[in-house]
């Protein structure tokens, strides 16, 4: 039997077993594609596949379904990821250009994935581990007050007061916005491109950089500073279109009970985002039995990493049966990675 015309039998019953939810026989092959051959010889390459394990019967008929095994080779063979049309395109850099900070392009990202592919949609919040210092600015805010502001390289915006205990930025001479002015260099020098661990330990050395009169004022602000970098490191993964899972609920061989407990624990979630970040920008691809996780293992999870520039610092994709239309999921999860990783890096 031909290798060539054993994948074409193959990406056949895939791409009609995942249209129409049906087992496919080699009557309807026949019907739908241009194999070119005859009845027998599609039901010898079925039996074929069978004995590889590639597709399997699930009831006594003559119709057969993809198995895990069969999916992986279809996906693995795929000679590439058909790209979304300009228009598509256009939808999505409308929808998310129009985010108004971090949080909100979290939450569009994740609205738009489980919308375009019609499956549960996943985003992991930017990596604070991943996360660079992009730019600390110092902004009098009236009285004694001055609002310490740092902003990373992922988009997050860090904001603390304090109170400076002096007339400093008050005075009538411009001394205190001259002052001001060398602390944001001097603070941005010690801080911006640097790690937040790295840009941490940085801070503990600047106030050795002033006169004596000022580094309680530069201590303050250090630790305001300090406390921004430590503070929520929490990692977070935001979900959207659990709902669509009912829609393909006789997909998964038991209940989805399984299935949402799992998707419940976003510590799962996080361990399987957090390697993708770590395998660069391409389409990571987990089916069935793949997953580590026995809830997720009715599912296939189709994730890439996102990030501002080259380095990447989370991943998104989405969970749904292993039933899916693989090219078409494979490219959205692509094209809105892309678009985020863009916004991230203006």
């Amino acid at each position: 039997m031909s290798e060539d015309r054993r994948l074409r039998v193959l990406r056949a019953i895939v791409q009609d077993y995942v249209q129409t939810s049906e087992p496919v026989g080699s009557k309807a092959l026949l019907e739908r594609h241009q194999l070119g051959v005859s009845a027998a010889t599609v039901r010898n390459d079925m039996a074929a596949l069978e004995e590889e394990g590639l597709i399997a019967a699930p009831h006594t008929s003559a119709g057969r379904v993809p198995t895990d095994a069969g999916y992986r080779l279809f996906v693995d063979r795929l000679s590439a990821i058909k790209p979304m049309s300009a228009a598509e395109q256009r939808a999505i850099a409308h929808f998310l250009e129009g985010a108004v900070d971090l949080d909100d392009v979290v939450d569009r990202t994740v609205r738009l994935l489980a919308s375009l592919t019609r499956q549960v949609a996943v985003v992991q919040y930017p990596s604070l581990a991943r996360s660079s210092v992009r730019h600390v600015e110092l902004v009098p805010i009236g009285g004694h007050r001055l609002l310490v502001v740092l902003i990373t390289t992922t988009g997050r915006v860090e904001q603390r007061v304090i109170d400076v205990g002096t007339d400093l930025l008050l005075d009538d001479e411009g001394e205190g916005e001259a002052t001001l002015a060398v602390l944001r260099t001097e603070l941005n020098r010690a801080t911006s491109g640097r790690t937040l661990a790295e840009a941490s330990a940085e801070l503990a050395s600047v106030p050795e950089r002033f006169d004596p009169g000022l580094r309680d004022l530069v201590r303050a602000i250090g630790t305001a500073l300090q406390d921004s970098l430590v503070e929520e490191r929490e990692e977070r993964v935001v979900l959207a279109g659990t709902a669509n899972l009912a829609r393909v609920g006789p997909d998964f061989t038991t209940n989805l009970g399984p299935v949402l407990e799992a998707l419940e624990e976003h510590v799962v979630l996080l361990q399987l985002l957090g390697t993708v970040a770590e395998q660069g920008e391409r389409i990571a691809v987990r089916i069935g039995h793949e997953n580590p996780y026995a809830g997720l293992q009715a599912t296939s999870m189709v994730t890439t990493g996102y990030g501002a520039g080259s380095d990447l610092v989370a991943g998104l994709g989405v969970v749904g049966p292993t039933r899916m239309d693989y090219p078409t999921t494979m490219a959205a999860v692509r094209a809105v990675a892309t678009y985020v990783s863009r916004i991230l890096a203006q």
